[in-house]
C-alpha cells in the first residue's frame, strides 16, 4: 500500500448551492462527492458490524417488532436477499466506477493503454495481499483463504481494466458471458458430492475451494464469486462511462437499475435460479446490480448534480480513507483495538452501573467513534492512503 497524490478536500457546499442549476459537464480533475459518501456509506456500516453493534442489538429486538428491520443487518441463510447483501456488491460497483473516472483522468494525463495496465496490476496486486493478510494469521496458525472482498475485487479490478475500452454493447456482452459462465459451472459439471448446483456444501464453487484452499466454508462462501460479482465491477465502470459521456441524463441509469433489478427477482421467482448471495448465482447478481444502479443514480442526482452537499461530513470523511479504515478494522480492530476499547468501555460503564444491555449498543459506537476520528485526522492533514 502507498500514498496517491494528495486531493485538496472541496469546499463545504455553500447554503444556496441547492438552488443552482444542474450541472451538464463533469470536471474530471475533481472528485466527485456522490462516489465518496456512497464509499463512506458502505464502510461506515462496515465498521459498526465489525464493531459488534448489530450483534448487540439482535438480542434487544428478539421478539419485537424490530427483530425483521435488525434481521436485514445481517446475511441471509441462503436463498433471499437482505439489505445487507447488498453491501459487498455495492462495494464492487462503487469501485467499478471509481475506476472509470480514474482511467479517464490518466488517459487525460496522456497515460498509454500499458501503462494503465501496470498501475491495475499493482493495485490488484495489493489488493490480493492485503485480502490474503486479513485472515492469514490465526491463533491456530497461518491460513490461506481467498473469501475475502479485496481478493474478489483484485480479479474483478483485473477484467474490468480488460473490458473497460470496448464499446458499451461489447461490455454488456462480457458481463452475460460471465454470469452464462456461472450458470454453465453449477448446472453442468458433474463431481461426485458436488453435482447440486444451488445446495449448501455440495455445489461446484465448494469444490474448487476444496481444489484451491483444501477447505469449504461452513458459511457457504465460495472463492468463485469473483466471477458472477465481476458484473458488478464492470458495470460500475460502465456506469461510470455513462456519467462522464452523457451527465446531463440519469433516465438510462434508472432504465437500466430497475432492468436488471426486474430480471434477477423473476428468475428466483420463476424458478430458475434462486437469489442465494454466498454463491452469487446470476439472479442475485442481477438484483444486487438493479440496487447498486439504483443508489449510484440517486446520490448523484442529489448530491453531485442538483448540488446538495450539507450533512456529508460523516460519510466522506470515511469515504476518502476507506482502505485505511477497512484494513484497520478488520486487522488491527479484530485482534486488539475492539477488545481494548471494549474493556475500559465496559469497565467504566460498570462503574457508572449503566446496564448490559446499554452497554452492548454503547461500545461499539465507542469504537466507530475513535476509527472515525482517526479518519478525521487524517482528512484535515491530507492524507489518504490508496491501493
Amino acid at each position: 500500500m502507498f500514498f496517491s497524490d494528495i486531493h485538496r478536500p472541496r469546499r463545504e457546499a455553500h447554503p444556496g448551492d441547492c438552488h443552482n442549476p444542474i450541472q451538464m459537464t463533469i470536471d474530471t480533475s475533481r472528485r466527485l462527492l456522490s462516489l465518496d459518501a456512497l464509499r463512506g456509506a458502505i464502510l461506515f456500516l462496515l465498521a459498526l458490524e465489525a464493531a459488534g453493534l448489530y450483534e448487540g442489538l439482535e438480542p434487544l429486538a428478539h421478539g419485537s417488532m424490530a427483530a425483521g428491520l435488525v434481521q436485514q443487518f445481517f446475511h441471509h441463510p441462503w436463498n433471499g436477499l437482505r439489505f445487507w447483501d447488498l453491501i459487498q456488491p455495492g462495494f464492487m460497483f462503487i469501485a467499478g466506477t471509481a475506476m472509470a473516472f480514474s482511467l479517464h483522468r490518466q488517459k487525460e494525463h496522456g497515460y498509454s493503454r500499458a501503462q494503465t495496465g501496470v498501475k491495475t496490476l499493482t493495485r490488484s496486486g495489493w489488493l490480493f495481499f492485503w485480502g490474503v493478510l486479513n485472515y492469514a494469521v490465526r491463533k491456530t496458525g497461518l491460513s490461506f483463504e481467498l473469501w475475502n472482498v479485496l481478493t474478489q475485487l483484485a480479479v474483478t479490478t483485473l477484467l474490468t481494466w480488460v473490458v473497460i475500452e470496448w464499446r458499451f454493447a461489447a461490455q454488456a456482452a462480457a458481463c452475460i458471458g460471465l454470469l452464462l459462465l456461472t450458470e454453465g459451472l453449477y448446472r453442468f459439471t458433474s463431481i461426485p458430492g458436488f453435482d447440486q448446483p444451488f445446495t449448501d456444501q455440495q455445489n461446484f464453487g465448494n469444490y474448487v475451494d476444496l481444489l484451491l484452499m483444501g477447505k469449504i466454508n461452513r458459511g457457504g462462501w465460495v472463492a468463485i464469486n469473483c466471477i458472477p460479482t465481476a458484473v458488478h465491477t464492470i458495470a460500475g465502470a460502465m456506469a461510470g462511462q455513462f456519467m462522464l459521456r452523457k451527465p446531463s441524463s440519469i433516465r438510462p441509469l434508472v432504465l437500466w437499475g430497475v432492468g436488471t433489478l426486474i430480471a434477477g427477482f423473476w428468475l428466483d421467482i420463476a424458478g430458475i435460479t434462486p437469489i442465494i448471495k454466498r454463491i452469487a448465482t446470476s439472479s442475485f447478481t442481477l438484483a444486487s446490480l438493479g440496487w447498486c444502479l439504483l443508489a449510484l443514480t440517486a446520490a448523484w442526482e442529489w448530491i453531485d448534480r442538483r448540488m446538495h452537499r450539507r450533512g456529508l461530513t460523516l460519510l466522506t470523511v470515511i469515504g476518502m480513507n476507506s482502505i485505511f479504515l477497512y484494513l484497520f478494522f478488520e486487522i488491527i480492530g479484530g485482534a486488539w483495538f475492539n477488545g481494548y476499547v471494549g474493556a475500559v468501555s465496559n469497565g467504566l460503564m460498570t462503574m457508572a452501573s449503566v446496564p448490559v444491555a446499554v452497554q452492548l449498543i454503547l461500545t461499539p459506537i465507542f469504537i466507530f467513534a475513535l476509527e472515525w476520528g482517526m479518519c478525521l485526522f487524517l482528512y484535515r492533514k491530507r492524507i489518504f492512503f490508496r491501493l
